[in-house]
């Protein structure tokens, strides 16, 4: 529509010849190239309508708009047809080199109900695009962890802990590994569910035992590095076949950088994504224990001897973990009660606001008060030329004079005068004024007559500008 409205325009342009060539799609975008931002934005959005807006999906699901993109495809929110319920949709063209959307969605079905496990919905092939349909979720522990300011307090990483490493375990009870362990693959719920940890994204899990007889995966060598690097384990940049006992050290460099707000090996430099692999592993393995968890309670440092002392297909012992880190908490005199620092941020945010739209009304009504009440303002506005005087003070309850009303947890501190609202001027304390809220009819007059003065005396000198260009 866009790109028909701009022909058209051009066509009844005069400086445009007939010649219809001047009209070729070359041309024309050569002839908008002034306007090239302009283009590139609308040509991306009707490609994002062309191909997603108003689909439905799983026949019972509209998408909406893009939320998130990985290595796999796209995640769009939609909306279910009948219900309005509001979803998560995981978008990947069958045609890639490595489908891997249609295998998470058979762990999603085999995961199903545990607890912090996201519901599926729909998966199948739709058109050209396989489709996975889940719950949708609050923001991930990275998001949280960036809106905190990079840095976790000690409880609420204790918290996290504690649901995270249930999750690990619940996977690992159903057989599989997660493989790819990070901040941004835990989310938090929403609503009712806002305090649960999930965790979410089984594109690189994995089965390690046989579902039939628990048969553990042989150990093996020289494998690619699967997940990601920062937070791999030290047999896994080895080249080790990962097993239960990877995930969970995988999980404590997530932990440690929570509360560290970053790790040693972040932000080296490689010409290629081996070398740098190469060098974050130099790194991981040559920084004792100790020296990372220095300044950190000694449960952390215990929890990586721990993981580091597992067998290859030994079964870890979750509780054990669970138990040292409830330990600490309990030992800080901390209360398991779902607050956590973004909790605390987003509270003091929503008082800030609040504060300030009181303080704002506040301003309007003191405002609005003195206008009614000062007889000092009234002059001023019928004429400029009265000036301020010794005889016509500032009034005190200027916009300069005002202070912040306190929040109603320091009112008792706080004197008198500055906890209680101005009060509005009354009919009887200024009988000019018919509404306390509005101007009086008198002010209206005033204002009436200042306006026909100025609109005379524009047309007088209308009159003269005219007269004077005639005698020239």
């Amino acid at each position: 529509i866009i790109i028909i409205k701009y022909r058209n325009i051009y066509r009844k342009s005069s400086h445009l010849s007939n010649n219809s060539s001047s009209l070729s799609p070359s041309n024309f975008r050569r002839r908008l190239a002034p306007f090239s931002f302009f283009r590139q934005s609308v040509e991306v959005d009707l490609k994002g309508i062309s191909t997603y807006m108003d689909r439905i999906v799983g026949g019972k699901y509209k998408l909406g708009r893009k939320i998130g993109s990985g290595s796999f495809g796209e995640i769009h929110l939609a909306t279910h047809i009948d219900t309005f319920e509001i979803v998560a949709v995981k978008i990947e063209n069958n045609k890639t080199k490595h489908p891997q959307l249609l295998y998470e969605a058979k762990l999603y079905n085999i995961l199903q109900g545990g607890s912090g496990i996201p519901g599926i919905k729909w998966s199948g092939v739709d058109g050209d695009d396989n489709i996975l349909v889940l719950d949708l979720l609050g923001p991930s522990l990275e998001d949280l962890f960036v809106y905190c300011g990079r840095k976790f307090q000690l409880k609420t990483v204790l918290m996290l802990a504690d649901q995270m490493i249930t999750r690990i375990e619940y996977v690992h009870s159903k057989g599989f590994l997660h493989r790819d362990i990070k901040p941004d693959n835990f989310l938090m719920g929403l609503g009712r569910k806002a305090n649960q940890v999930y965790i979410i994204d089984f594109g690189l899990a994995k089965r390690y035992r046989d579902a039939t007889t628990h048969r553990h995966i042989p150990y093996r060598e020289n494998k690619n590095l699967t997940g990601t690097a920062r937070y791999a384990s030290c047999n896994t940049h080895l080249g080790i076949e990962q097993s239960r006992r990877d995930d969970l050290e995988s999980l404590g460099y997530v932990l440690l950088y929570f509360l560290r707000g970053s790790l040693p090996w972040q932000g080296l430099k490689a010409a290629t994504k081996k070398q740098k692999y190469d060098k974050i592993c130099e790194k991981k393995l040559s920084t004792p224990i100790e020296v990372l968890c220095k300044s950190h309670p000694v449960e952390f440092a215990s929890y990586f001897h721990y993981c580091h002392s597992l067998t290859f297909d030994q079964r870890p012992d979750y509780g054990f973990l669970k138990r040292l880190f409830r330990e600490l908490f309990t030992r800080e005199g901390y209360e398991f009660d779902y607050i956590f620092d973004w909790t605390i941020l987003k509270y003091q945010q929503s008082q800030k606001r609040s504060n300030n739209a009181t303080y704002s009304a506040e301003l309007t009504d003191r405002m609005r008060s003195n206008t009614a009440a000062s007889p000092g303002v009234r002059m001023q506005l019928k004429s400029p030329m009265n000036r301020m005087t010794p005889d016509n003070p500032p009034e005190r309850n200027s916009l300069s004079h005002s202070q912040m009303p306190p929040s109603s947890s320091a009112q008792a501190a706080v004197p008198k005068r500055y906890s209680t609202k101005p009060a509005l001027p009354s009919d009887s304390t200024n009988p000019n004024h018919a509404d306390s809220s509005g101007p009086s009819s008198s002010w209206i007059s005033s204002l009436r007559r200042i306006s026909s003065a100025n609109e005379a005396r524009a047309v007088s000198s209308r009159e003269k500008a005219v007269d004077m260009l005639c005698s020239i």
